[in-house]
């Protein structure tokens, strides 16, 4: 395999997306998201010995709102197994994030565990397992092992402007619950929820923390196992169908590879037995993820060649 020329590649990158930094819309509906400067851009690729190649601002820390979700779903298929998808499905939804139109007609079963309403009931699976408390201490805990950064947290002020701004997800989970799909207290579960949406970090230490999923399931640095190759495949599978809302097809016909993105600007993508990307752009797209994001990794993936189709 002819060895990468990571400075020329992070070059092509940085020129790809330059003419439109600064383009989409900032997630205003949380207002704490609203103020971030829309021209921010950070890059960071993770490979399997922990060599990190990095670009514009990797290190600053931003909110990884849906991101986390991928870290809460292997913590649940790891507590609780295949019980997890008795409580939600793992088809696109090909809707918004947030929408409450499929729960009626589906009878408050999600169609998936990375749109808001699946993402709710894999939080309520981890609450009932464990208490919120202790699920959001051992979710920062596994971040800051992966990453090697203690200092991961959750963002308070995110956290409670996304709790302010939060009567669509409450809507969804009192729906939910009035199906018997929540086995917590709105609030407690939502609590926990709006928390791991509001942690902060930055794209190196996102991609570093991700490796695992690019290396079936074990981080190839440390040896450590955090979940089964089975459960890595079908997360991988889960993200590349529905890791982007109504926009999950686009990303995988101009990408290629399993991802998830997040409102903060944030999208992480797994290549498999290669590595794990994080990019950091706020400005969005109408679906909800980073404009500048997508197109660092559509020129990514162009000078690679890493998507799972080639």
């Amino acid at each position: 395999m002819t060895a990468l020329d990571w400075n020329a590649i992070m070059a092509d990158i940085e020129a790809a997306v330059a003419p439109h930094r600064g383009e989409g819309r900032v997630a205003d509906y949380i207002p704490a998201l609203a103020a971030v400067d829309p021209m921010k851009f950070g890059m960071c690729i993770t490979l399997a010995d922990g060599a990190a190649h990095c670009l514009g601002d990797a290190d600053e820390r931003f909110s990884i709102q849906s991101i986390s979700k991928v870290f809460t779903l292997s913590m649940a298929l790891r507590r609780v197994g295949d019980d997890v998808w008795k409580r939600v499905g793992r088809e696109p939804s090909g809707s918004p994030f947030n929408s409450i139109v499929q729960l009626e007609s589906e009878r408050g079963i999600p169609r998936n565990p990375l749109i808001n309403a699946g993402a709710i009931v894999i939080t309520d699976h981890l609450v009932e397992q464990v208490g919120p408390d202790d699920m959001l201490a051992d979710l920062l805990e596994r971040l800051r092992t992966l990453s090697g950064d203690p200092s991961i947290s959750i963002d308070p002020i995110v956290a409670r402007s996304e709790a302010e701004a939060g009567a669509r997800n409450r809507a969804l989970a009192s729906f939910m619950q009035s199906y018997g799909n929540l086995r917590n207290p709105v609030e407690a579960t939502l609590t926990a929820y709006f928390s791991h949406c509001a942690i902060s970090m930055n794209c190196r230490q996102l991609a570093r923390a991700a490796l695992f999923l690019a290396f079936d399931g074990r981080d190839p640095v440390s040896g450590q196992r955090l979940i089964t190759s089975e459960f890595c495949r079908r997360i991988n599978a889960v993200m590349m169908l529905c890791g982007h809302y109504d926009n999950s097809g686009d990303f995988a016909y101009r990408i290629g590879l399993p991802g998830k993105s997040g409102v903060g600007g944030g999208i992480l993508a797994i290549a498999p037995r290669r590595g794990s990307i994080a990019v950091w752009s706020p400005g969005l797209n109408a679906a909800g993820t980073s404009l500048v994001g997508g197109l660092a990794l559509e020129a990514f993936v162009q000078a690679t060649g890493w998507s799972v189709f080639n």
